[in-house]
């Protein structure tokens, strides 16, 4: 009976909001009604809407899927500290990096989904309905680690809210357990997605040890950035209780994990240049340009530029504690980590291609309207989390509110 208020409460918090909200709900359906629009379009032609082609098989989609893996891994860099190590400002708010992670992994899913083509190819590697080659495939390996790390943190969350929406303290033994299995699974769920690239010995720019270790040096850069933009917007929109040590703390362990992700980053060129061998030309296509074809190398050192310029504000405490310079610092390192997962990884490892031909790939309009709708999807997914998660981790909804309470709790989440 009390779950079913708790649910019935939830609904109640999603619809009902003030102009702001609604505003904002109505700007996200928009962005999705414009992303159904280009996948009917997509859905229709087929595949032939993008600009992938024999070349590049894998592309915009695929990379807006690795990063927001990153996006979804976050939530580890809360976690550790929080759990394993009990620092009380961090505790008060890992749900909101839990429901960071659901809305993350729901749009990687879409972006896989929207990259198949047809969506009917996803029964591939369902057990039972088709044949997902288990365990050799890394797809379905993936394809697990990515649905069990939704699993994990979907009861996570759900078990918090409960527990304070009846005002009463959350099971240790279901929530510490899950909690620290969080860990490995972020770490897993970047790490099997590195694996997918790494086992195409085809694809020799993919083809390093250390590109695994980069996935998660870099997911502990981007996805944070995301939180802490994101804490100081619920802070001053919701009075939600977020500490500054909580924002600063986080910063401090970006500053450790942007010089792993930039030192990993010149051992990988060292090698690359220094063994100078044919294998040379990919990562020459996207740093120098192979001949006339340069339309990466623009990116490729913005990419760099965002990522040096961030871990410099990071580094210094002084600007790391300074509002203006933290929130550029987050800016600059989600560009940088954005470029470098996305065009700049999948795109250099299938150019040339087997065959020694350039393609000079860049995402069409209708990739873009495909990509705008999963991202709505994502930021709604997101918004309703937050709507309910606020009122209820503030103690402005429980289980006792009546009527009157309920509504007074509104402004609370407008």
């Amino acid at each position: 009976m009390g779950f079913i208020r708790f649910l019935q409460g939830c609904a109640r918090l999603v619809t009902q909001g003030g102009r702001a909200y609604w505003a904002w709900i109505a700007a996200l359906c928009i962005a999705i009604g414009i992303g159904m629009a280009g996948y009917a379009h997509q859905f229709r032609v087929g595949l032939i809407a993008t600009n992938m082609r024999d070349q590049i098989t894998w592309a915009f989609y695929i990379g807006n899927f690795t990063f927001l893996v990153g996006v979804a891994a976050a939530a580890v860099l809360l976690v550790v500290p929080a759990y394993i190590y009990h620092w009380k400002p961090l505790k008060e708010v890992v749900v909101l990096g839990e429901l960071l992670a659901i809305s993350a992994i729901t749009m990687c899913l879409l972006f896989v989904l929207v990259d198949m083509g047809r969506p009917d190819r996803f029964l591939h590697i369902v057990p039972g309905i088709g044949s997902p080659n288990w365990p050799r495939s890394l797809l379905a390996w993936d394809a697990l680690v990515l649905n069990v790390y939704l699993a994990v943190n979907l009861i996570v969350a759900v078990h918090v809210l409960y527990s304070h929406f009846m005002r009463r303290e959350y099971s240790k033994k279901i929530f510490v357990p899950l909690v620290l299995f969080s860990i490995p699974m972020a770490v897993g769920i970047h790490t099997v997605t590195a694996f997918l690239y790494n086992g195409m010995a085809a694809r020799p720019y993919w083809n390093a040890s250390i590109l695994a270790p980069r996935f998660i040096a870099s997911a502990f850069c981007s996805g944070p950035a995301v939180l802490l933009i994101l804490f100081q917007v619920l802070r001053k929109a919701t009075g939600l209780d977020i500490k500054d040590e909580a924002i600063w703390k986080v910063a401090e362990l970006m500053s450790y994990a942007m010089f792993f992700n930039l030192f990993l980053l010149g051992a990988e060129l060292f090698k690359e240049y220094y063994s100078h061998t044919e294998h040379l030309l990919y990562t020459r296509y996207y740093w120098q340009g192979i001949g006339s074809h340069t339309a990466l190398v623009p990116f490729a050192w913005l990419s760099l530029a965002c990522s040096l310029v961030a871990f410099l504000l990071f580094l210094i405490p002084s600007t790391r504690k300074n509002w203006v310079t933290l929130n550029l610092g987050c800016i600059l390192i989600w560009a940088g980590v954005y470029i470098e997962k996305g065009m700049g990884l999948v795109v250099p490892g299938m150019t040339p291609d087997t065959l020694g031909e350039i393609y000079e790939y860049t995402p069409t309009a209708n990739e873009w309207m495909v990509a705008t709708g999963v991202f709505g999807v994502g930021f709604l997914v997101f918004t309703v989390l937050v709507k309910i998660a606020v009122p209820i981790m503030s103690g402005a909804f429980h289980v006792e509110s009546r009527p009157a309470e309920r509504a007074a709790a509104q402004p609370l989440t407008r």
